[in-house]
């Protein structure tokens, strides 16, 4: 049996990814598992999740560390002491600076809720609600030292209906999440991720549905 891919998770939330991640992981369907679960929040919901599982957890406080670098240093050591492959980002809200990435060159995940290279930031949702865009999304992309401006992995895209609130377009946005998450982990333990420049090409793909979606639909 081939060694299976040891994931660090860090998350600051609910951790509703990283459950998505571990259910995969259970049921054998991704070949890897999460190591641990590292947050800057004692309370996040992430440590309830991950303990239940049975995973490691670890809490590093941001405020116990007044500099950026040495926060990143202290869970760069952290990661590497629990021996990780891959580093995901699950709600995670710190900026990365080049201490964590530098230690972790391409092998840092994230997931943000919409079509990148549209809306990055906080309060994706709520900017294409705002903007009036008609499709909506989510994207896993590689972490780079830009605000969600890493090589793209996958996307997924939903309709915004006209009575969507912030709430009801999240939550349907965070469907999708969990479904290509654990399938954007998947093709890197794999090893069918391959960067070049700004492209992620994947060997050995399968062909998308060549209709498009529009929305309001078309005839």
């Amino acid at each position: 049996m081939s060694k299976k891919l040891r994931l660090g998770v860090l998350a600051s939330g609910n951790g509703s990814n990283l459950q998505a991640i571990i259910d995969r992981c259970r049921e054998c369907e991704l070949p890897a598992e999460v190591v641990l679960v590292l947050s800057n929040k004692s309370q996040a919901g992430a440590l309830t999740r991950a303990r239940k599982a049975g995973i490691a957890t670890m809490v590093i406080d941001h405020r116990d560390h007044p500099e950026r670098a040495a926060f990143d240093h202290a869970m760069v050591t952290a990661l590497q002491n629990a021996e990780v492959d891959l580093v995901v980002l699950a709600g995670f809200m710190r900026i990365l600076t080049p201490v964590f990435l530098e230690a972790f060159p391409q092998r840092i995940m994230n997931i943000h809720p919409a079509l990148l290279p549209a809306f990055p930031g906080i309060n994706a949702q709520r900017k294409a609600l705002e903007y009036g865009v008609k499709i909506a999304g989510c994207t896993v992309h590689f972490v780079d030292p830009g605000v969600d401006s890493g090589p793209i992995i996958i996307q997924a895209a939903v309709p915004v209906l006209d009575d969507d609130d912030e709430t009801t377009l999240s939550r349907r946005i965070l469907e999708q999440e969990h479904r290509i998450y654990p399938e954007a982990i998947q093709l890197y333990a794999e090893g069918r991720l391959h960067i070049e420049g700004r492209h992620v090409r994947i060997s050995r793909p399968q062909k998308p549905a060549l209709q498009a979606l529009s929305n309001p639909p078309t005839a």
